[in-house]
């Protein structure tokens, strides 16, 4: 059993806040496979298609018939703790300042054996569930729960190097005058955030929603337009040193495609939001951010941004609006890299049509901002990194991952409906 997370004590702007030390980092190219389903939350083994031996940990060949045929599916998740040790000195930095540090071996439930972090609450013979997320250094990695409920289990010391729970942290949503912004900020405030700031453009201007708004608890409205640079720059000078998760919900869509306008004013005012309004945010919360990827209990831990899963492969019936996200997605790609080893996770949410006017007419089945917020903390508190939200995001992301030309075709030969 973990102890209960308390508040963090009030920072000691005197005391030097640790620079953020990364885990060891390198993996062989067979084992991309296994972070990439990691970062989804997945468990997966390679499995030899002559033999059918599952194999760990990744490799070129399978250690049995010497096939190199080998591809990856979900592996049992079950198994057994045969083994533990107990980490106690180290030669890399990240573990030394983290011993004790508890690893063992478990033997899963018709598969190999595997070496996985242990929550504190599992001893040996005791049978395990195994859960695969990323690392600070962006790599996948295993860990074994109790298999069962324990108080507090979501407060183990290992377990939450590996998530980013929004409890006690301190929470950034960009637009607060949308429904979607006003449902995160009610989904972190449930889920015990300490404080939630929601960024309101044009504060001046009424919204619907904004006495709601008023009667969230721990909710702050702050001054925020991801369309304008001093906007964000003085906002981060405010507060940036204080934001540990950063939420982008922040979207200007507009149905059509290229040849359904006759200039590039909306193409531009959905590139200023949805591109470059996450350019300036990463720009100006970013570098605080990464710095603070260690600072205790509560350090920096996510930004997250909220995307349509078209970005993938355009629809044209909003074909500009969705090359805007697909800019910004690979915006996203690119910042994870540069974040790799800070403790920083990189969200992308991709999430199906969604239920607002400027898609009044598109058909059913749509993601409702309440979905999506539950499903974005619910991510947030797992681990993720890649989320899919809604079931057309589903269906649209696993074609996606079959075979992606095939995909745009097919969303071509449909006319372009969402």
């Amino acid at each position: 059993m973990s102890d209960a997370l308390k508040p963090p004590a009030k920072k000691n702007p005197q005391v030097r806040t640790a620079l953020p030390a990364p885990p060891p980092g390198a993996r062989s190219r067979s084992a991309f496979g296994f972070s990439a389903a990691a970062a989804e939350g997945r468990f997966v083994l390679q499995a030899c298609t002559e033999c059918g031996a599952r194999c760990y940990p990744a490799r070129d060949a399978c250690p049995k018939c010497f096939s190199p045929d080998l591809s990856w599916s979900d592996g049992p998740d079950r198994g057994k703790l045969i083994a533990e040790t107990t980490v106690r000195a180290s030669t890399n930095t990240y573990f030394r300042e983290r011993t004790p540090w508890r690893v063992g071996t478990v033997h899963l439930d018709g598969g190999p054996s595997v070496v996985a972090h242990l929550h504190n609450a599992v001893q040996v013979e005791d049978a395990v569930r195994l859960i695969a997320r990323t690392d600070r250094s962006g790599q996948g990695v295993l860990m074994a729960l109790p298999d069962g409920k324990v108080d507090h289990m979501e407060d183990d010391r290992q377990l939450r190097e590996l998530t980013c729970n929004p409890r006690h942290r301190r929470i950034l949503i960009t637009d607060g005058r949308s429904d979607l912004g006003q449902m995160l900020a009610r989904a972190f405030s449930a889920a015990g955030a300490a404080i939630v700031h929601v960024g309101i453009a044009e504060d001046w201007r009424p919204f619907e929603g904004s006495a709601d708004l008023e009667t969230i608890p721990n909710v702050v409205r702050v001054a925020l337009d991801v369309t304008n640079t001093v906007s964000v720059t003085e906002l981060a000078g405010e507060i940036g040193g204080k934001v540990d998760i950063l939420v982008n919900n922040a979207d200007h869509v507009r149905p059509g495609g290229a040849l359904d306008r006759r200039d590039v004013t909306t193409a531009r005012d959905e590139m200023e939001t949805n591109y470059f309004g996450l350019l300036r945010l990463l720009q100006a919360f970013g570098p605080a951010m990464q710095a603070r990827g260690a600072d205790g209990d509560n350090s920096a831990c996510a930004i997250v941004n909220i995307l349509s899963v078209f970005a993938l492969s355009n629809a044209p019936a909003f074909g500009s609006a969705q090359a805007s996200h697909a800019a910004a997605l690979a915006l996203s790609h690119s910042v994870r890299a540069e974040m790799a080893g800070s403790g920083i996770k990189i969200v992308n949410a991709l999430v199906g049509p969604t239920e607002e006017e400027w898609r009044q007419l598109t058909p059913p089945p749509k993601v409702t901002p309440t979905q999506i917020s539950k499903a974005i903390v619910n991510g947030l508190q797992q681990g993720l990194e890649d989320l899919v939200i809604g079931a057309v995001a589903e269906d649209l992301y696993e074609r996606w991952r079959r075979d992606p030309s095939a995909l745009a075709r097919e969303l071509m030969q449909d006319g372009g409906a969402e």
